[in-house]
Order: structure tokens, then sequence, then C-alpha cells
């Protein structure tokens, strides 16, 4: 052994060290942490390499904990988010909720207190671990120094491989001050976890798979969020060229095929077009990739896609048959799987059926009223998808109306481009997350689209943007109203309005839970969003004429740091088409 790798196997360093040093040795270089009593020894030794980690400090745990989703879903890599004990580490609970559900592969590490008095109720104590062990891939307590390196070896390979997911590490403080022989090269202890490459089709299932192409009239690619994890696209853009066969997306799979592609019938599901749901329904083959068969997309479980044979490939064997029975199903990495398919895939004769399709969409296109004289919330974003492709663009968005039109009408050619909370549904995620892509992505165009309601949840962060030189744009649709729960209301509820107002009412001409006049609602501009944001010193200002709203949008881009449009926008307005839940295609709202 040569004397560096001597020195290097035998090096003394506390568990706080010996944690930092291995998140430079996995390739972290943006680490999104805030401090408390519990995590001090790890910020101290943050310090310490603060030439080879950028250590961002978020104005709320939660916050991080999204932005370094942003980072991990931007680039595919493992990131990296800190909290101290108690308080801190249960704010990040969301956000690992969050990536659990939509694949996201983060290491979140938490402070805890000393092992002598975990279990007593000790200042900051909450049992972390058990918090989270349904919502997390993998979790450690670390209770030894000596086992800190081979912990953190462990959490960024099993966040990374297979399904990605999040890694929880909590550390007692003890543990990060405590000091040992450090051995870099020490095994990983896995048992029964697949420590070689991901599972791989068998040559056979391939054969059956082309072969049921071959001989299928009405094929369709269903495609989401697994082609984005196993860095798929070219394979997938390859097998839709070699075949001809249309594709529609779920909305984590958007990017994966380009929606101004030939064959592209765009997102499917709940809000997704009329003619990617039609042409699921008349189907006679569905080749379902790197999917789940969610509930927004299915409706109805029994008749999604009832007449059709179905194929299933996905990494996780769990996924398989688990919410729909498949005909061929197959645990393989769909990359592995698509690189055989395409070597002996023979295109089927389904031009009649392509044209077809092309009909759907042409005669159900995603549509707004141009007429309106104000600015309407899909007018807004199909503007700003105009005025953006010609560049590196990313965009993010909370959750609610403005996520479903933004997945609607902002044309997305390429993957990881669009960040969006599609499991879980988190409302507050699309700022943050907007922070971690532009530290991923210094030199892109980040935009989080968002709704006045999501905005609020994290605003707290337009301080970080501020203070880290991240100059995130919000193009903020602000209708003053929590807006896909008010379409529910009026789709469902008789339009009766249960706290779904986001400003004050004037009692004196409306009171009780059922407020249903407009009239009633007062301050339009409540709150001032201008002058907050301002108040933390970034680019502000609203518009609402749609005459302005091109210009206002080049100003939001042209500006230099961190910038807020707020743009006032109707609450009246439903995302359409929809299909009501637990619906089917033939129940879905056109108009």
């Amino acid at each position: 052994m040569a004397t560096a790798e001597m020195k290097r196997a035998t090096e003394v360093m506390t568990g706080a060290d010996i944690l930092v040093k291995s998140l430079v040795d996995h390739g972290v270089d943006v680490v999104f942490a805030y401090p408390g009593g519990c995590s001090m020894p790890m910020h101290q030794s943050l310090t310490r390499y603060g030439d080879r980690i950028r250590t961002i400090l978020p104005r709320h745990e939660q916050g991080g904990g999204f932005a370094a989703q942003g980072i991990a879903r931007s680039t595919g890599k493992v990131a990296v988010a800190m909290a101290t004990s108690g308080p801190g580490a249960t704010n990040l609970v969301t956000a690992i909720a969050d990536a659990k559900l939509d694949s996201i592969p983060v290491v979140f590490i938490t402070g805890q207190v000393p092992t002598a008095v975990m279990g007593t109720d000790a200042f900051q104590e909450t049992p972390i671990v058990e918090v989270c062990r349904s919502i997390t891939k993998a979790h450690y307590l670390v209770t030894r120094v000596e086992d800190v390196a081979r912990v953190m070896k462990e959490a960024f390979h099993i966040a990374a491989t297979g399904r990605p997911g999040p890694v929880l590490v909590d550390m007692p403080k003890d543990v990060q001050l405590d000091s040992c022989e450090v051995d870099w090269d020490v095994p990983m202890q896995l048992p029964g976890y697949r420590l070689e490459q991901s599972a791989k089709a068998a040559p056979e299932q391939i054969r059956q798979i082309a072969a049921a192409i071959k001989h299928s009239k009405r094929p369709i690619i269903y495609c989401g969020g697994g082609i984005v994890c196993a860095e798929a696209s070219e394979e997938l853009r390859e097998l839709a060229k070699r075949t001809g066969i249309p594709v529609t997306m779920t909305v984590m799979g958007l990017g994966v095929y380009p929606n101004s592609g030939p064959l592209s019938l765009d997102m499917l599901g709940m809000h997704g077009s009329a003619y990617a749901n039609y042409a699921v329904r008349d189907c006679d083959l569905l080749i379902a990739l790197g999917v789940r068969f969610d509930d927004r997309v299915t409706g109805k479980l029994e008749a999604f896609a009832k007449n059709a044979k179905i194929i299933h490939v996905d990494v996780d064997a769990s996924e398989l048959n688990k919410n729909k029975v498949a005909h061929i199903s197959v645990c393989s990495d769909v990359k592995h799987a698509l690189q055989q398919l395409n070597k002996i895939v023979e295109a089927p004769e389904i031009e009649d059926w392509v044209s077809h399709c092309m009909k759907l969409k042409a005669q159900y296109p995603f549509h707004y009223d141009d007429s309106f004289d104000g600015i309407l919330q899909q007018h807004a974003i199909r503007e700003l998808s105009d005025l953006t492709q010609d560049r590196e663009t990313y965009i993010s968005v909370g959750v609610g109306q403005h996520q479903m039109w933004a997945a609607q009408f902002y044309k997305f050619n390429r993957p990881r481009q669009w960040a969006c909370s599609s499991g879980l549904g988190t409302m507050g995620f699309g700022l943050p997350a907007a922070m971690g892509i532009q530290a991923a992505h210094p030199d892109a165009l980040v935009v989080d689209i968002d709704g006045d309601g999501s905005f609020q949840m994290n605003i707290q962060e337009l301080a970080t943007l501020f203070c880290e030189k991240l100059p995130v744009k919000v193009l903020l649709l602000n209708n003053q109203h929590l807006g896909m729960v008010v379409q529910w209301e009026d789709r469902f509820m008789n339009s009766n309005r249960a706290h779904t107002y986001m400003g004050p009412i004037d009692h004196e001409e409306a009171s009780g839970p059922g407020v249903t006049d407009p009239h009633a609602y007062v301050n339009e501009r409540y709150p001032n969003f201008v002058e907050i944001v301002k108040g933390y010193g970034c680019g502000a200002a609203t518009v609402s004429k749609k005459s302005d709203l091109r210009g206002a949008l080049q100003e939001m881009i042209s500006y230099k740091g961190p910038y807020v449009l707020d743009v006032m926008v109707p609450y009246q307005e439903h995302v359409l088409p929809m299909i009501p839940s637990g619906r089917t295609v033939d129940d879905m709202i056109l108009e």
C-alpha cells in the first residue's frame, strides 16, 4: 500500500469530520443545512471543508429539504439536507415523505441528543428514525463513531441504486464528537440488498415484448418518472422512432419525450389531455415503462385500459402487479430493457391508429378563453414557455391549479427540466426546489411557477435567494384562493366556500362559512407581495393587463437577481380536462 493510502486508511478523525469528508468523497458540492445544538459539530466540520463543499443556510428546514430535492431532481445525483434534533428533524419529515413518493435520492442528516440521554425526553429529542421508518428507503441511528464511514457509504449507495429514494442518518452529538481511526475501505453490510447493478430483463422477456409490439394494432407507450431515474430518455425516444408508437407521459415523466415530438400525446390522467386518455382507453397494447399506475392516472382501476394487453417494466418488483395486473411484467432497469428491446423490435403496422390519435389531438387540444381581456393562468404559462424555449430553463411548481396548468401549457423537451411534487402533492415545494436547482445550475434560468397559497408556505426562502445570490424567478399566479379546492367546491359541493378564500372578508356584507359572493371579498391586493418581496431585497412587480404581460415577463427574465412577478388572475377558472376521482375516461369533464 502506498504511504498516502496508508495514512488515509489509519487517520484519526471525529465523527463529524468523517461524515463531512464522506460527503466530499461522494461528490457532494452543495449541502442545505440549518444548525442547532445537536448538529453544531457537523457544522463546525463543514466550515473546515468550506473550500470543497458549499453550505447554504435555508430559512426553514423544510425549505432545505426541498432545495436538496431540487438538486437531485435536476441532476440525478444524491443530494444532502441537514438539520438538528427535535423540531429541526421533524421539520424535515414532509420533505422526506415527498422524496420517498417521488423516488428522489436525498440523504437527510439529523443531529440527535447524546446517546446517554436518548429515551429520557431530553431537550429537543425526538426518535426521528422511528418517525420516518415508513417514509425512508433506509434509516440509520449511528451509535458508534466507528460506524460512521460505513453508514455514509451505505446511505449513498442505497439512495442512488435500484429505485432511488431518501435515506435518513441520525447522528447523536457524542458520536459526532468522538474520534476513531478511520477505515475508508470498510465494506458495506447490506444483507439482502442488491449490491451489484440493478435487475436486468431476461432475453426471453425482451422477445415477448417485441412480439407483443409487432402484433399490436393500437399500441400506446405510457412512461413516467422511472425513465428519468434510469436516464433512459434517449432509449425511449429511440423506441418511439423505431416503432412509430404514440407516447404519453405521467406528470413525473414530462420531458422524457418532447412535447413538441411528432408522436407526443402529452400528459395523461386526471388533468391530462383528453386525447391521451381516449387513446389509452381504446388501445390494445399499453407499454408501461417506469410507472406505478397511480390513482391520479388510472381513475377507476378496473376500467383503465380495460381492453389492452399490458406490459409493465419497472426496477422495483413491488410495483409490478400492485395496482394493475400486467400480462407481461418485467423487473428490470428500464434503460437496459429499452436498450435490448431497440435491438430487435420491429415496427407494427399502425398507420391508421397513429392517424386516429393525431386527429384526437387536433380535436381536443388544451385550450382556454383567449378573448378574456385580463390574464388567464394558462395564457401566462404559455407566454413564459414561448419566451424561454431557446435557453437552458428549469421549471419548478407548487401544488394546485397552477401546477397542472404548467404541466399542460409549458413545453418540456428534455428530462430533469421539471420539478414537481407529484406523489405527495406538497404545497410550498416550488420556491425552495427552485433554490436547489439554481444552486446546481448557476447559469440557467430557473422559474418557480407558483400560486399565492403555495408561495406563502415557504416564502421565507426569498431571504436565502437574496443572501446566497441565487437569481430564481417566480411567476406568481395570484388568484387569492386555494384554487384547486375551489374547483372541487364548484364541481362537487355547490360552490360552498369552506375556508378557501385567502383574503379578508367584509363581515358586514357577508358572514358564515358559506360565503360565495365575490363582492364580499375586499382588498384584492392582500397581501401586497411586491412590498414583501422587496423587503427581502428581491426584485418585484405586479401585472394585471394582458397587454403588459409579455413585457413584464421579459423584465423578470432579464433581472439579475431573484425576482417575483405578481400576476393577478381570476379565481373562477378551472383546470380542464378533469376526470373526477375514482371515475373513468367516459366521465371526463371537458368544459
